[in-house]
């Protein structure tokens, strides 16, 4: 599979690594009784749940992409998509442009569609009540999980390298992507905040993966929310996607652990809160400026102010 050309993403939390390391080793275990299983599935394509770095997994359960990690995107919502096959044009660039998404075996999608034959098969560990397709244009029948379009990513089976990626500008995927539960909820890394500089202030950052390796988003706080409760959900939770945890946000210096917090959202994932402010990342950053030679934008915190269901997002001053 081609991907782009910076894959190996340093980690912000150690203790990933080693744990995404026992994953591939645990993988490469699992593999010949998997394939043994899913040779009864047919040929529909099979999604199992392994123990991940970040708790239970999905993974493929069958055929060419057997033990890959399969990821979701918060900007997909069907009938609407947030990863396509329109060919995006990067500053720079050279060729045709750079699709999100194309079938399983588009050799340039940076984030090839799960795609299958048949009725997706539930292996061990996966509701068959949550799977189903989506026939999508260019692509096929996409493989979905509690309604979640199901993405390859990795280079290989046992490895986690799209976990954490943030895409509000360049591309325009709008969303952030993760990793899925059996219960069909996206599944987070730990998350650590930082402190960045949006027009010479220092505001609250959250470290995400790009192109050229770990960088500095800029968070927002909701006026409508509560210390305990988000009041965006749905539409705008999709606009503005909660900034996740597995529970255990970490932060950079200046900033106070004493103000770390999270909060349970309806959805079953924890949100990372500071100061008791329920925090989020803007979908549609608007670039300052491109480095050319990869296309990575440095977002200029361009949600701040913006009136939502009669409330404002804000920056958030540490």
């Amino acid at each position: 599979m081609h991907r782009r050309s910076c894959r190996a993403v340093n980690r912000a939390v150690p203790l990933v690594l080693g744990a995404i390391g026992a994953f591939a080793a645990a993988i490469a275990v699992l593999l010949p009784g998997a394939a043994a299983n899913a040779a009864s599935a047919g040929k529909g394509t099979a999604i199992m749940t392994v123990s991940g770095p970040f708790g239970p997994m999905l993974v493929v359960g069958s055929g060419k992409y057997l033990g890959y990690t399969v990821y979701m995107i918060t900007s997909d919502q069907p009938p609407s998509y947030g990863c396509t096959t329109e060919k995006v044009k990067l500053p720079g660039g050279s060729g045709s442009g750079l699709a999100c998404t194309g079938p399983s075996s588009d050799q340039s999608a940076e984030w090839p569609a799960l795609t299958t034959a048949a009725a997706p098969v539930a292996g061990a560990g996966v509701s068959a009540k949550l799977l189903g397709t989506v026939k999508r244009p260019g692509i096929g029948d996409q493989v979905t999980y509690n309604g979640h379009p199901l993405y390859l990513f990795d280079q290989s089976p046992g490895q986690v390298t799209g976990e954490g990626w943030v895409e509000p500008g360049l591309p325009p995927w709008h969303g952030a992507w993760y990793v899925l539960s059996p219960t069909g909820a996206p599944l987070a890394w730990p998350s650590t905040l930082t402190e960045t500089t949006i027009k010479g202030k220092h505001v609250l950052g959250a470290l995400i993966s790009t192109l050229a390796g770990v960088k500095a988003d800029p968070v927002y706080s909701y006026s409508k929310d509560s210390s305990s409760t988000s009041a965006c959900t749905a539409a705008c939770a999709v606009a503005w996607p909660p900034l996740l945890t597995d529970g255990t946000p970490g932060v950079e210096s200046p900033l106070s652990a004493s103000k770390l917090g999270a909060i349970h959202r309806a959805d079953g994932t924890e949100q990372v809160t500071y100061g008791g402010k329920p925090l989020y990342f803007y979908s549609r950053e608007t670039p300052t400026k491109v480095v050319a030679d990869d296309g990575l934008a440095f977002v200029a915190g361009s949600g701040n102010g913006l009136q939502v269901g009669g409330g404002k997002f804000q920056l958030v001053t540490p």
